[in-house]
């Protein structure tokens, strides 16, 4: 039996968005989702996201090292260095974490682990992604510090961030508490 093939209902280890997507169909009559279906469903699902995201953070964190080796880098102010030092590292924790689930998923293959293994792929996608948008932002911190003068740099990384925060969770956030508030009986 396959990893995929396996029972997979942990007691009590359901998350909130597993809800969403409980049946195959829309209409009265549509055969609820099994736990392997839902499992198999939320593992091909992290790895579409994860082939989105890790071609991303892979030509950023490429950029930002080819960076030193340009000669303008020898320009940059004691604070530009730490801001690059910081993207950099940034850069490399969150193809860390974007990787991880790759790697698990070939340690673990055949253990009949899924539920566990999609479970840690998520979280780490989820701190992989903040990652990236701190890798993101002080990417364009350190670009407009050279580019724009003044304050105007951080002003706008501090917009552009914002923009990250709202798009990349609040508005998950907001969907999700809404789709809850509707999934609950009238009488709750």
């Amino acid at each position: 039996m396959t990893m995929t093939e396996q029972p997979v209902q942990l007691p009590g280890r359901d998350t909130a968005c597993s809800s969403c997507h409980n049946t195959h169909g829309s209409g009265p009559g549509a055969d609820a989702e099994t736990a392997r279906e839902r499992v198999n469903r939320r593992w091909n699902e992290i790895l579409q996201e994860t082939r989105v995201t890790q071609t991303g953070v892979q030509i950023l964190f490429g950029f930002l090292l080819s960076v030193a080796f340009t000669p303008l880098f020898r320009e940059l102010e004691t604070f530009d260095r730490v801001i690059y030092v910081t993207t950099v590292v940034l850069g490399a924790a969150a193809t860390g974490s974007l990787i991880a689930p790759v790697s698990i998923h070939r340690f673990l293959s055949g253990q009949r682990m899924k539920d566990e293994v999609v479970e840690a792929a998520g979280r780490l996608m989820m701190c992989g992604m903040v990652l990236l948008a701190l890798t993101i932002g002080c990417t364009l911190l350190l670009i407009l510090r050279v580019v724009v003068p003044g304050v105007l740099a951080e002003v706008l990384t501090g917009g552009v961030m914002l923009w990250f925060a709202l798009c990349w969770y609040a508005l998950p956030l907001r969907l999700r508490r809404r789709a809850a508030r509707r999934s609950r009986p009238d009488g709750a």
